[in-house]
């Protein structure tokens, strides 16, 4: 390739990169904040002042992509892409923290809680990102199960995010099951349609909320 059309090529990147940095009005979604205000109970969701307290008082604020203080004013925005692709609503260790601080008594936990809802409705969570994949896994066990398998659990999400993990995680394993810490058959409830009856009552339940 000549330095010309390497020249384009690379501008033709960057011209993709800069792309993604913009939102045009009408590509975001108005309803978004009030859904996900909604789904949160989060009456005060609107009156954010953005002070940025629920950032600074957040202890791992420093690994997310976008602070909480950004989340909530993406959100009220309607950057409905970008904020459920992020690493923050996964990152989030559901302290409080920022809720207790809140002026304005925003509960902001809660509304972590509803994004991660959304992601995984949509599956728009970030690709291979460990933990939405260990929540999807973990919830297939329990539906169908009604308890969950540690050891089948972790193979499970090994193989889904990196299956070369599989290898690091093998001998502290083998020392597990060794111990009769992690069995190799899982157990099930009985009354599996009883269980199935009451999952099936809480999704009616969250229907009926989001109405």
């Amino acid at each position: 390739m000549e330095k010309s059309e390497l020249t384009t090529q690379r501008l033709i990147d960057l011209r993709e990169d800069v792309r993604q940095l913009i939102k045009y009005e009408g590509e975001l979604d108005k309803g978004f904040a009030a859904t996900v205000a909604k789904m949160a109970h989060g009456e005060k969701f609107f009156t954010c002042i953005q002070c940025g307290t629920c950032s600074a008082t957040c202890p791992v604020s420093h690994f997310m992509d976008f602070t909480p203080r950004r989340i909530i004013a993406m959100v009220r925005e309607g950057f409905r892409k970008e904020v459920l692709g992020s690493f923050t609503i996964w990152l989030c260790a559901s302290c409080y923290s920022c809720t207790a601080d809140c002026p304005r008594e925003i509960k902001i936990t809660d509304v972590m809680y509803a994004l991660k809802q959304m992601a995984l409705q949509e599956k728009v969570y970030p690709k291979r990102f460990p933990i939405p994949v260990m929540q999807e896994v973990f919830y297939d066990y329990v539906q169908h199960k009604g308890r969950n398998n540690e050891g089948r659990l972790m193979l499970s999400v090994a193989f889904k995010t990196n299956p070369f993990q599989f290898m690091n995680l093998a001998k502290m394993g083998l020392k597990l099951w060794l111990a009769g810490r992690i069995p190799l058959m899982g157990h099930s409830i009985r009354d599996k349609e009883g269980l199935a009856k009451l999952l099936q009552a809480v999704d009616r339940a969250k229907e009926e909320t989001a109405k």
